[in-house]
């Protein structure tokens, strides 16, 4: 899944190169990139799917040459995850009715791929016998209210284990006892589920997506296969497959799993997650003087000198045409900006 803008990301992220487009981490290879990288440790080329909004399809092939045009599917509008799942499970279905899938998104950071493809591999061999719809799970380190949670069986069958229920985005005092009780994982948004197990679950629990996309089923993967999802998906809901789906289906199993994951959210969460000094900065850039700065994230465009001092806690992030300096945390007011810039019509820097 590669179609969200990331505005949280902003200003390196904007709607015309989104983050999973971006080398975020300062390795030489975009989010998307490493992504496409990771799966070809399961798979070949050809069995890589990428989901995106039509506006995304050249940069796409330019991040990933290898892939076919039928390899990219182009969403005509933003209708959150639930109307892109069953949309992949139809198109995947039509090429193979056994098709065992994984659905991933594109720009999260998993440090110990090995183990991650080792949880995968278990969870396609389990759902490839069972009608299951199967996430991996990962343990909260704090209570954080963004994320998803996962309360499952202790009990496990062959390394999976049984969700008892979903809750999504908890208050603060729940996520709090969520933490600390241990019978609670964090939803990574990894998904693993045949597209007969799926496309089952969408008819019984969101039947209005199923009716409006199954029709095509018989144009997918042939040329009218676009023209049908432009004029048919914008009538989809706009809903996370978490809301339409998961929250609703007993048949829901999950797979602890310590990869060493990060949904890279924001930027602190990229601070969080990257190597530091000796002051607890993170420095992305060439000629970054930092004096007296402390536990901040300064990135700077390659060839650009900064003199910084006297920060503590701070976001740092020139981007040319845009400078953001902003306390690490406050940044989820960073989004707020983005709408006040919006409403001021500075749509050019959006």
């Amino acid at each position: 899944m590669a179609g969200g803008i990331g505005s949280r990301f902003w200003p390196a992220s904007r709607e015309a190169r989104p983050k999973q487009f971006l080398d975020i981490l300062g390795v030489g290879k975009s989010l998307l990139r490493l992504t496409f990288e990771r799966f070809l440790k399961l798979c070949p080329a050809d069995h890589i799917f990428i989901v995106t909004n039509a506006a995304y399809k050249d940069l796409v092939k330019q991040h990933l040459p290898e892939l076919t045009d039928n390899q990219i599917l182009c969403e005509p509008s933003r209708n959150n995850t639930g109307p892109c799942v069953a949309y992949t499970a139809f198109k995947l279905q039509a090429l193979d009715p056994a098709a065992n899938i994984v659905v991933a998104p594109s720009d999260h950071v998993i440090l110990k791929e090995d183990v991650f493809i080792e949880k995968i591999q278990t969870a396609l061999s389990f759902t490839a016998r069972h009608d299951a719809l199967l996430t991996l799970g990962i343990q909260p380190t704090r209570p954080d209210t963004g994320y998803g949670y996962v309360h499952f069986e202790t009990q496990e069958n062959e390394g999976v284990h049984k969700v008892h229920k979903f809750t999504e985005k908890p208050d603060l005092k729940t996520a709090q006892s969520f933490a600390t009780s241990g019978e609670y994982l964090w939803n990574a948004g990894i998904f693993i589920w045949t597209a007969k197990a799926i496309l089952k679950a969408f008819e019984k629990h969101a039947n209005g997506i199923y009716q409006i996309l199954q029709p095509g089923s018989a144009l997918f993967n042939t040329t009218k296969e676009q023209d049908f999802i432009n004029r048919h998906y914008p009538q989809t809901p706009n809903i996370s497959v978490d809301f339409a789906i998961l929250e609703r289906s007993e048949n829901v199993f999950t797979i602890p799993a310590d990869i060493g994951w990060s949904d890279l959210g924001t930027w602190a969460s990229l601070h969080a997650e990257s190597p530091k000094d000796a002051a607890g900065n993170v420095v992305q850039g060439e000629r970054v003087m930092a004096i007296g700065v402390k536990d901040s994230l300064l990135r700077l465009p390659a060839g650009k000198l900064a003199v910084i001092k006297g920060l503590d806690g701070y976001i740092v992030v020139d981007e040319e045409d845009v400078l953001l300096i902003y306390p690490k945390d406050q940044e989820q007011e960073i989004k707020a900006v983005t709408k006040q810039m919006e409403e001021m019509k500075w749509d050019k820097y959006l």
